[in-house]
């Protein structure tokens, strides 16, 4: 076995064992997508699984972030919603 695809084996099974549940999703599918495009750019799957599972893992954090981001704001337009229904309310 040459060296560079142990080495590339190695990274992919401690990024596989250090990612979270989120995160795994991530690296699988850009596992996936990185070792068939790496097959047919001159038999490099191993590699191409390594640097897709990187950029998928990448990938899921962004969207993950800005989801939160998104949830965020919902939150804070019904607070200020609800907030401004309250004082616009006549007094008995």
């Amino acid at each position: 076995m040459k060296s560079s695809t142990l080495v590339a084996c190695s990274l992919a099974v401690l990024l596989a064992a250090t990612s979270g549940a989120a995160s795994a999703k991530g690296c699988i599918k850009g596992a996936a997508v990185g070792a068939v495009a790496g097959h047919y750019a001159g038999h490099h799957a191993v590699l191409g699984a390594v640097g897709g599972c990187f950029a998928g893992r990448h990938m899921a954090k962004t969207k993950a972030a800005e989801q939160k981001a998104a949830q965020q704001r919902a939150g804070q337009g019904d607070a200020m919603h609800a907030g401004a229904l309250q004082t616009a309310a006549p007094a008995h």
